[in-house]
């Protein structure tokens, strides 16, 4: 597009960190500063750089480096903190210290990056429309289901072969202690992937009646210690229905435990699933 001389203001240069797999780069940037040309921060993401903020970016991530970090915590375990650790040693394998601590912004970027990349895979990036309750997870691939692996005209078929088996189970281990700062926690997916909404399940909690079951033996005493109050933990474990074929949980079925194995928490899975 042709512009007039006087239209045209000389850009600035910003300093910025980029963050990468073969380290920590600092590079001047020359945004575009034409009318009608995009912020700074889509610049960035055109050049597939995903600044840590939308108001004026210091620090951008590249596409390269958030796919990485995905891949390293799914098969390696790697936390955070330890591949931010890589990152800086990579850098400089001296004085690994004197690199700028960036691992906050790792995070809070490494979360809205998986967001985007289910939205992707799920459809989503050019629907006018937001995700549904678990539209973004997957059910079980191998069983029929009429429209997306199967034939949904075959009427010759018997109605059994279709009909879902599910099964409930829960995990005891998986304790979840309060946050320190409640309010500053956002709610990327609620509800939307394999987890029950938040705001719905409490509702559900508060509105339904928990008798409290005592042991009838002295000597066993599971059941007593089950219903005893954890002030420290948000949640005790965790439930969710699953497919009794393959395995496969059922999305938006996943409901934290507060309690023991309180008979209203699994009532909520198999009522949404």
């Amino acid at each position: 597009m042709w512009h007039l001389p006087f239209e045209y203001s000389p850009p600035k240069p910003r300093q910025c960190s980029s963050f990468d797999t073969t380290g920590i780069h600092y590079l001047t940037i020359n945004y575009c500063r034409y009318p009608n040309s995009p912020p700074a921060y889509m610049q960035l993401f055109r050049n597939k750089l995903f600044p840590a903020t939308l108001d004026q970016p210091r620090t951008a991530f590249t596409f390269h480096v958030l796919d990485d970090f995905i891949r390293d915590n799914l098969e390696c375990g790697t936390s955070g903190s330890n591949y931010f650790s890589k990152l800086r040693r990579i850098t400089s394998n001296i004085f690994p210290h004197l690199v700028p601590n960036r691992y906050r912004e790792l995070l809070r970027v490494s979360r809205i990056w998986r967001l985007l990349k289910l939205l992707k895979w799920k459809g989503f990036g050019h629907r006018n429309r937001e995700p549904k309750q678990g539209e973004l997870a997957l059910f079980c691939p191998s069983c029929p289901q009429p429209g997306i692996n199967c034939n949904p005209t075959d009427e010759e078929v018997s109605s059994w072969k279709y009909t879902r088996t599910l099964v409930m189970d829960g995990n005891f281990k998986a304790e979840h202690m309060h946050d320190k700062r409640p309010e500053d926690q956002i709610w990327l997916m609620d509800g939307l992937a394999y987890m029950v909404s938040r705001s719905e399940y409490q509702s559900y909690l508060k509105a339904t009646h928990h008798p409290l079951e005592r042991s009838t033996c002295n000597n066993h005493r599971a059941v007593n210690q089950a219903n005893k109050s954890r002030g420290k933990l948000e949640s005790t474990g965790v439930g969710g229905t699953a497919c009794a074929r393959h395995g496969c949980f059922v999305p938006h079925t996943l409901v934290d435990f507060q309690k023991g194995e309180r008979s209203s928490d699994p009532e909520f899975e198999i009522a949404t699933s």
